[in-house]
């Protein structure tokens, strides 16, 4: 994995001004731009999950963040997301870099995938947490 990517891809809890966790990933990067990616957005209780899905005729949409030290942003997160060993297994998400589309090109992006299955949980069909 390259732990030196700068970029990451958020669409649910993290773009929550009142959460602290978004509070700190403002504080330790800068927005780039939005994004999309390919897949389906599920509504999981209190926050939503992403999962990625090529034959998708949705998109899951988002915002696209300059950490400034990825390492140390990410060993934050990780713990909020309850991502790595330390956590229940499977993680209920996990971290990948994944292709995540811009309006003028494609950005190799850190995004937390949801890893559970989903077919019990609500679609959010527009793809957009926030509305």
């Amino acid at each position: 994995m390259d732990e030196n990517n700068q970029y990451l891809f958020v669409y649910g809890t993290l773009l929550d001004e009142s959460n602290p966790y978004a509070a700190f990933l403002k504080e330790n990067s800068r927005l780039h731009q939005q994004g999309r990616l390919r897949g389906k957005l599920f509504n999981i209780g209190n926050y939503p999950g992403a999962i990625i899905d090529d034959t998708a005729e949705t998109f899951v949409y988002g915002s696209i963040f300059l950490m400034n030290d990825p390492k140390s942003v990410l060993d934050e997160l990780d713990e909020y997301e309850g991502f790595g060993d330390d956590f229940a297994q499977p993680n209920e998400f996990i971290r990948d870099l994944v292709e995540v589309e811009t309006k003028n090109t494609n950005l190799r992006c850190w995004v937390y995938l949801y890893n559970l299955p989903v077919h019990t949980l609500p679609q959010i069909s527009s793809g957009n947490y926030l509305k």
